[in-house]
């Protein structure tokens, strides 16, 4: 070997000799060739599967629209039945609850005698209505007794015509200055007495609207009396309606002072109170005891409940049949997606071949098509909520009602958009699923 030949040699060991580090990893042993099979990498990642359910979603707009369509009619008919039936039947509750549960009478307690008559085993203080009105959930307050007059005339002619035909008169009640709020009273004319009135012993009087027919009062600016047992009583004004207390609307109702004065009234006939909706089982056990804190058992106390059990029983009707239609126009709506969906399948036989053919699994077209129907109807849901909850606003300001929209049960009809979307695509994926791609190759579709 000639010099020139020896040359590349002596350098090759001249750049070994830099390359200690080299040398070792190159003198160690080889380990034995494993014989297990290596896993093929996954190619298609969840983006990818996103991506690929999203895009194909936006390239039939017009298929994506009639489908959305279904979802959208689905949920907001869920919203609004809900949201409706969540605003009526508080609408429904609060005109049960106005009529029935704002009223608290308390009255002394009576006992039968030997003689078959009644008496009262306890009294109402004159300072009825300030005690009261100390109590939590009262808004107002009255005294209210009747005038016991044994054969006394009421008229509105100060002379007595033994001609005229003897009739009833009309009950006479004596009140304090709240009545009229404590019990709903509304004037057709003129005004109610007030604590001046009641204080001074006035002789005024306000009759019922069915008194003042009898008697021939229409108007009070005439300054009109009325004679009870000969004394005269001047007209304030005349009661046309009461949400409690009817049998006002018959009587000449008296201011309390006077009646103590003229007629000798010696205690108050019952406590009227006006309470606020849900205070009468407290109310209940706090009146009689601000009452008569030495003998609570001697007065009778009736509240209310404290929720209307009518109002509650026609709420849960309501509810019940408004949920059962909207659970059959959902079901409809996911029967659209499912069908949809299986169409897709149909169509893209080739598609799903191809994708098995470069490697996709099973799962991977499964999840393709079920993520297609998720976000076809979480979209849907979003739309319905949206368009759910401005129908009940709308229609609760036509009719005049306070809306009453859960925002829970917005978010959960637009979730469930999505909920419905993955049960009905379960069945056209798995379908996709179970194409073979040597078929679906075979088949040119």
């Amino acid at each position: 070997m000639t010099a020139r030949d020896t040359r590349p040699l002596r350098a090759l060991r001249g750049w070994a000799h830099h390359q200690p580090a080299l040398l070792r990893r190159l003198r160690r042993p080889v380990p034995p060739p494993d014989d297990r099979p290596v896993e093929p990498a996954d190619r298609f990642r969840f983006s990818d599967l996103l991506g690929e359910a999203t895009a194909d979603i936006g390239s039939r707009p017009g298929r994506l629209v009639m489908t959305i369509a279904g979802t959208v009619l689905g949920i907001s008919a869920l919203i609004t039945t809900i949201g409706l039936a969540q605003t009526t039947a508080g609408q429904i509750a609060r005109q049960f609850d106005a009529d029935a549960a704002t009223q608290l009478v308390v009255t002394p307690r009576t006992a039968s005698t030997g003689g078959g008559a009644v008496v009262a085993t306890g009294a109402l203080p004159w300072d009825a209505v300030p005690r009261l009105e100390r109590l939590a959930g009262i808004e107002s307050a009255a005294l209210l007794a009747e005038v016991s007059l044994p054969g006394a005339v009421v008229t509105t002619v100060p002379v007595n015509d033994p001609s005229q035909p003897p009739s009833a008169p009309p009950p006479v009640y004596a009140a304090s200055e709240a009545l009229l709020d404590t019990i709903g009273g509304r004037l057709s004319t003129g005004r109610f007495f007030d604590a001046g009135h009641d204080l001074r012993a006035d002789r005024v009087a306000v009759l019922g609207v069915r008194a003042a027919d009898r008697l021939g009062v229409q108007r009070v600016d005439t300054q009109p009396s009325v004679f009870v047992d000969g004394i005269a009583y001047a007209v304030l004004g005349v009661i046309d309606s009461v949400d409690a207390r009817a049998e006002l609307l018959n009587a000449v109702v008296l201011p309390t002072g006077t009646a103590r004065a003229d007629f000798r009234l010696s205690a108050p006939g019952d406590a009227q109170a006006r309470i606020a909706v849900g205070a009468g089982p407290q109310l209940r056990g706090q009146a009689a005891l601000a009452l008569a804190p030495d003998d609570p058992e001697s007065l009778d106390v009736s509240a209310p409940d404290g929720r209307s059990q009518l109002g509650r029983d026609v709420q849960a009707d309501v509810n019940g049949v408004f949920v059962i239609l909207s659970a059959v126009v959902l079901v409809a709506g996911g029967v659209g997606i499912a069908n949809v969906t299986m169409l897709s399948v149909m169509e893209r036989v080739g598609e799903i071949g191809l994708r098995r053919a470069i490697g996709a699994t099973r799962r991977q077209i499964a999840g393709q098509f079920v993520a297609e129907s998720v976000v076809v109807g979480l979209l849907g849901g979003l739309i319905g909520a949206a368009l759910g909850v401005f129908a009940v606003v709308a229609i609760s300001a036509v009719r005049a009602w306070t809306p009453v929209v859960d925002p829970w049960i917005a978010l959960g009809g637009a979730l469930l958009g999505a909920v419905v979307g993955l049960v009905a695509g379960g069945f056209p994926a798995r379908r996709a699923a179970r194409i073979e791609p040597v078929d679906a190759l075979r088949g040119g579709t």
